[in-house]
This record gives C-alpha cells, structure tokens and sequence, in this order.
C-alpha cells in the first residue's frame, strides 16, 4: 500500500474513533443528568427554612441543604408540642444553687428555684421530647424536672451519679449522665430514670459531647483536664478510640455536613477541628483565650465561640472556618445559646453574676441582665428543631 493511501486511511479511522467517543460521553453525560434531576429533596420535619440571610452581617448565604444534619433548627416554626409553651431563658447559678427565669420580652428575672447553697446546679437540659427540662443538680446527685409550659418544679430525681451534664441518644432510648468528677458516662431509662450501664472514662474531667450524623452510632465527649477525646458507641455503650488534641477542650459540635466536630479548646485558645473516622486533629483555628462554649447560629452558616477569659465571642465561617469576626463583650462568656429568631446570642458570665444579650447583627452588647453568682449552662426555651440532644439545649 502506497504512503498517501495509507495516510487517508489512517485519518479516517481517527475521525471515526473521535466521533464515536463524542457520542458515547454525550449519551453518559445526559444520563447523569437525567438522574441528578430526579433525585427527591429532603424537606425539613418542622416547617419552612428562613430567608437564607447571614446573620452576622448583610451578605447573602445558601438556604440550608438537605444533607445540613442542623436543618431542622433553620425553621420558622416551633415543632408542635413546644409551639404554644412560654418562651424563657432558664440560667443555672452554681454557687448559691438556684435556678432564674429571664423573660426575654422585658429582660426581668419573673421567677427563681432554690436547690440549697452549693447544690451547684450546672446546666438546664431539655428532654429528647422537648416535653420537660432537667436541672442538673451536680451537688445533690439529682435532676429537678421543670415543666416549662406552666413553669412548676414538678420534682427532683434522686440518685443521679453527679450530673455535671445531661444527654439524650439521638433515638431518644437513653439518657447519659456525664459524671464529671468520677469520670464515668452512666447510660439512664429516660423515663424511669434506673440505671442501664455505666462506663469508666479513659480521661479526667469528662465534659461535654456531641453525637455523629444521621446513620451514625457514635458520639464524641471532651475530657477538660488532659486533653482527650473518646469516641463511645453509644448503642453498644463501649470506649472505641482515644484522641489527644491537648489543651483543655471543652464544647463539642458536628458541623453540619457532619464530616468534622469542632471542639472548643479553653487551654490552646481556640477550636480544635476533628475527623471522628481517623480520629484525628486535622486543623486548628485561633480564636482568644478560654474558648469554651458554642452556639450555631440559626441559619447554620456560622458557629459562636465564647472566649471565657479574653470577655469575646469569635465568629467562625462554618464554610471556610475561618474567624469571621471578634466581638468585644466583656465579661467571662461561658455557654451560649441563639434566640429563636437567631437575633441574638445569650451568654452566661462565668465569673460574674449576669446574663448577656448580644446582638448577632453588630455583636454588641444590647443588655446585661443580674442574676446570681457563678451563672453557667442557660438554656432558651423552646428553640426550633425536632428532638432535643441534650446539653444546655442542642437540637436536630
């Protein structure tokens, strides 16, 4: 065969080749297509999600998507069984053992519980069903159950180990009662409050936890005094890894793509970034000194971290996490929560006796509120959400 001929043929078999890949990638790419647009939208349980407006200032953000493990949080509407209880801000006051109600319509303390000086009542949880709320009475090994649609102590539930903290199971099958002090989780009936299993806490100073997404069976817990994270299954109630991140972390959240916790870390002055599949630190972010409690913001782009010693509150981009912004608030910031209508962050001060009120918009301070001595876990309730995970009220 002659070189010209061979050429021509040569040639024509590579348009041939060309045009037939083109029209098999063409035939994929409409395939994939046709599938990405027929995959359903998860809707939120408990309403329409807000006007996708950033709350720390007037730039535009995304609406929450339907893989944010906090959507149901972005609701306008209060789930149904809480939608009609009164809305308070509960503050706990170690020291002298009492329990405040702020009226957050007139900033006024309207009522007050007295569980007996240095009964150190540490937090003010919501149960799994938003039905009650739980003092925890550290001191007096004890739960004061509140019912928070007339506002009555309905009772107090003896021989609760030390309950510096209180969660719910994401299931709602089980409470845990974080004793701090004897480094144990002790896995609770919610109901009749008798005991399933305790577990010893390979750590000193257990604090405070948060659960892994949807689908998941596993939550990651602080260990304030050297440094550590465990990771426990809490359907099996068994220990399965060990981090040290050092420092002294405290406040533990799942992002809401629920690929990362972020872990408020008093000691190193900022948050450290764990992957709860490695278990391992893979970033850290500066924030100021103590950095000790968070709040996701209602539209969920967004996390407040209170900076105990430094009297701030830095603002992370939950999307970059990077530090947005810094408030100046004075005080010693401690927990946090968001009002319902994500306008403003309310914050105990430690070691102070007042309650903060801080705009989300300008991160000023807009009220201080006199309480007692050593205010700490407070809790704002109701809060949008379907179930209660605990704490000083953390909701999914």
């Amino acid at each position: 065969m002659d070189q010209p001929r061979r050429r021509l043929i040569l040639t024509a078999f590579a348009v041939v080749v060309i045009a037939v890949a083109i029209v098999v990638w063409r035939r994929h790419d409409g395939a994939v297509a046709k599938t990405s647009s027929s995959t359903p939208t998860v809707m939120p349980s408990v309403g329409p999600s807000p006007s996708p407006t950033d709350s720390v200032g007037s730039r535009t953000k995304k609406p929450a998507g339907a893989s944010n493990v906090y959507r149901a949080i972005t609701s306008k509407t209060l789930a149904p069984q809480v939608r009609h209880d009164p809305a308070y801000v509960y503050v706990p006051n170690g020291d002298p053992g009492t329990v405040e109600v702020i009226d957050p319509s007139t900033y006024k303390v309207v009522r007050r519980f007295s569980f007996g000086f240095h009964s150190y009542p540490e937090h003010v949880t919501p149960s799994w069903d938003m039905r009650w709320l739980y003092a925890d009475v550290d001191g007096r090994s004890e739960l004061a159950q509140i019912d928070p649609r007339t506002g009555k102590l309905v009772r107090l539930v003896h021989g609760v180990d030390r309950p510096y903290n209180l969660y719910f199971t994401p299931d709602g099958s089980r409470a845990i009662d974080v004793a701090e002090y004897e480094n144990t989780l002790d896995f609770m009936d919610p109901h009749s409050w008798k005991p399933i299993k305790a577990i010893k806490m390979p750590c000193n100073g257990s604090d405070h936890m948060d659960f892994g997404p949807p689908g998941t069976s596993y939550l990651l817990i602080s260990c304030e005094y050297d440094g550590r994270i465990i990771k426990v299954d809490w359907k099996k109630m068994k220990v399965l890894r060990v981090l040290n991140v050092g420092g002294m972390p405290i406040d533990v959240k799942l992002t809401p793509d629920g690929k990362r916790f972020l872990i408020a870390n008093q000691g190193l002055g900022g948050v450290s970034v764990v992957d709860p599949a490695t278990m391992k630190h893979v970033r850290f972010i500066p924030t100021a000194r103590g950095a000790h409690g968070m709040a996701i913001s209602r539209d969920t782009s967004h996390v407040y971290v209170t900076d105990r010693l430094a009297g701030e509150v830095s603002v992370i981009d939950l999307s970059t996490l990077k530090v947005d912004a810094t408030w100046n608030v004075g005080g010693s910031p401690d927990m946090a929560q968001v009002s319902p209508d994500g306008s403003q962050l309310w914050v105990s001060n430690r070691f102070g006796t007042t309650v903060s009120v801080i705009s989300t918009k300008t991160g000023q301070v807009i009220h201080r509120i006199q309480v007692g001595p050593d205010p700490h876990g407070l809790t704002y309730f109701p809060q949008p959400g379907r179930f209660s995970l605990g704490h000083n009220g953390v909701y999914r």
